[in-house]
Order: C-alpha cells, then sequence, then structure tokens
C-alpha cells in the first residue's frame, strides 16, 4: 500500500509518498528503442521519436518522443532524458503517468508533470508534479494532491 505522509493535503502543498517499487539501478546502462532518431552533433543531444522505450534495470519509460542529453565529451554518458506526450513511467507494481518526464541520470531523479498519475495495485494518487527519487524509490507529489487509499492492503 502506499504509506502516505501526511505532511500537508490540499491544492499548492506537498505530499510525501514511499512509493517502494518505484527504483533503478542508476549505474545500469540505459537502452532506448524508438521508430526513428535524429542526431544533433552541434549540441550534443539525440531525438528519439515513435514508440520510444527507454529501459535501466527494471525500470521502464515510454513516450511518443525523448531528447537526449549527452554529458559533456561524447555520447559515452547520458545526463538527461526529457519525455514528452503519453509518458509512462513503470517500475515493478509500480506506474506512473504524465505529460512529461525529466530523467536526471546523474542525480537518479525523474520530475513528471502534467497530470500526473501514480497507481500501486488498486491505489491511486495524482497531483500537478511529482519528483521520484530513484534510488530510495520515494517520491514527493506537489500541487493539487488526490489519493484513493483501498482498505485491507494489497
Amino acid at each position: 500500500m502506499i504509506a502516505l505522509l501526511l505532511t500537508a493535503a490540499g491544492p499548492a502543498l506537498a505530499q510525501g509518498v514511499a512509493f517502494g517499487g518505484m527504483r533503478a539501478d542508476t549505474s545500469a546502462p540505459v537502452e532506448v528503442s524508438a521508430d526513428n532518431l535524429s542526431v544533433n552533433q552541434s549540441d550534443g543531444s539525440a531525438l528519439f521519436t515513435g514508440n520510444v522505450v527507454i529501459g535501466q534495470g527494471e525500470m521502464r519509460l515510454s513516450a511518443d518522443e525523448v531528447t537526449v542529453e549527452y554529458a559533456a565529451g561524447g555520447q559515452e554518458r547520458i545526463r538527461s532524458l526529457t519525455a514528452v506526450g503519453s509518458v509512462t513511467l513503470v517500475s515493478g507494481e509500480d506506474a506512473a503517468e504524465a505529460g512529461q518526464a525529466v530523467y536526471d541520470v546523474d542525480a537518479g531523479s525523474v520530475v513528471l508533470t502534467g497530470d500526473v498519475l501514480l497507481t500501486q495495485g488498486q491505489n491511486v494518487l495524482s497531483g500537478d508534479r511529482v519528483t521520484v527519487d530513484l534510488a530510495s524509490g520515494s517520491a514527493q507529489v506537489q500541487g493539487r494532491v488526490r489519493s484513493v487509499l483501498q482498505p485491507g492492503g494489497n
């Protein structure tokens, strides 16, 4: 069950969440598959479009398009991923849907924005912005927070 730290509830306030399965091995390789790829050598980015699926360990991110920003020095290391359109993030039994997600690989965090919906079993939590720490599995929900928790555990 999503364990809520009832720090606040209501508009423009934040709520902490122990989102247990939403973790990733941030040292694992990042694998990207898509229908199309455009590389911009001048700014060190790559744009993946069409059925984009990104995997790292057991975490999966899918979206309409994803821009990859590489770290300085070439394409050996990814600095960040920005996913836009029909974004879905899945890890274990936990799932999140949003309009956009920014994955900071070095920080090991994902920021989801745009009608964010988190689910864990039958429990549902929504908000305007969700920041997930992939190392700990914790999440911070901000904006208009709403939750539906099913009694009896999952």
